[in-house]
């Protein structure tokens, strides 16, 4: 003769919609699922033992929440609160560990120009003892929304016609000239000079792909000095044009200039601008000058 359970259950209209949803949910959690089914089972009569062979599960879990629900309804089908582990490190060693990640690091005497988390766990362990490993560190710091690895540069303005000048170039972007759109037959160039560019050969040529063998590259190389690389890129048709240098200089940035305005559609062009930085090269009123006297505008 089967054994009945001391704790009888009879549901209430509510509850029974709320245990039935429950029990049909397939984005709910899994345990919340299995209690309402085995609430649901108890109400209708059946034994522990029977509720047990139906939904897997052995028979202490069903006297389990047979009996939290008789004695809390549906809150006692939640989970009770748990300590949990308990804490390794102490508040205060997690706050040490935060301020050396907000300084830099040459301001403890560390030779390095960013902190990483095996690092901040070195100095950590050698000045406080504290024992945490990188991970554990990251996790402090992700916590705070710190990444003092990361950096980010910004350029402090100091001329006071910034503003000025800048929007001459900005409008220059935007197709604007003086207040008045750019025509069809004006273009606008942007330059500049990358300085020391290794120029290295492959001892030996690459050998294409074949079958089952992927391409073969060969490691050494013969070092053939370095170079300077002009490029004047088109702003609004998206092409560049570049040539290889000795060196960077006033004659080399002439030679890159007559290669543009020489080819099309800038031989033709009726007006072609040039925007540069405060290179030595391109700077001042007598570079404006001789760039004025070598392609003066149409």
């Amino acid at each position: 003769m089967p054994v009945l359970s001391p704790y009888l259950i009879v549901l209430s209209s509510k509850e029974e919609t709320v245990l039935a949803a429950r029990a049909r949910s397939v984005r709910g959690e899994y345990r919340a699922r299995v209690r309402a089914r085995i609430v649901l089972a108890a109400a209708a009569g059946k034994t522990n033992a029977a509720i047990a062979a139906e939904l897997g599960v052995c028979t202490d879990t069903v006297r389990k929440w047979r009996r939290r629900f008789a004695g809390g309804r549906l809150e006692g089908l939640t989970d009770a609160p748990r300590s949990g582990r308990p804490p390794v490190f102490i508040p205060a060693e997690r706050a040490e560990a935060i301020a050396l990640a907000c300084a830099l690091p040459a301001e403890t005497g560390v030779p390095l120009s960013r902190w990483s988390c095996p690092e901040l766990a070195r100095e950590l362990a050698a000045r406080c003892q504290v024992a945490a490993s990188a991970s554990t560190i990251g996790r402090w710091l992700a916590a705070d929304a710190l990444k003092p690895w990361q950096h980010r540069s910004w350029i402090s303005v100091r001329d006071p016609q910034f503003a000025a000048r800048a929007a001459r170039v900005l409008d220059l972007y935007a197709r604007i000239w003086d207040g008045q759109p750019l025509g069809s037959n004006d273009y606008v160039i942007c330059a500049d000079e990358k300085t020391s560019i290794q120029a290295r050969c492959r001892c030996h040529p690459t050998l294409p792909p074949g079958k089952a063998r992927a391409m073969r590259v060969e490691h050494d190389y013969r070092r053939g000095g370095s170079l300077a690389y002009l490029a004047a890129w088109d702003v609004h048709r998206g092409q560049v044009t570049g040539r290889c240098e000795p060196t960077t200089g006033i004659a080399p940035f002439s030679r890159l200039a007559e290669q543009v305005m020489t080819a099309e559609p800038y031989a033709s062009a009726n007006r072609v601008f040039w925007i540069v930085d405060n290179g030595s090269s391109y700077r001042g009123a007598a570079s404006i000058s001789r760039m004025a006297r070598a392609w003066p505008s149409g």
